[in-house]
């Protein structure tokens, strides 16, 4: 995620504990969903579904810092 931010995800991890908790329920989720793919059930899909959208919204809020930061 976010290769061309590889060093200031390193840094920030570190130092911003709001970005490190992002960071990590981001990872989290990635795990839980690739985990559901592999073990499909009924219902599946929806919450596979749900939790890429939540996923999508981390990724969001994780970029707005990268930025942020990178401007300082």
């Amino acid at each position: 995620m976010f290769p061309e931010y590889s060093e200031l995800i390193s840094q920030l991890k570190g130092k911003d504990y709001d970005f490190t908790r992002l960071y990590e329920k981001h990872q989290e989720l990635d795990q839980k969903i690739q985990n559901l793919a592999l073990h499909l059930k009924p219902g599946g899909e929806r919450e596979i579904d749900a939790l890429k959208k939540e996923k999508l919204q981390l990724k969001d809020q994780l970029l707005q810092i990268l930025q942020k930061a990178k401007l300082n």
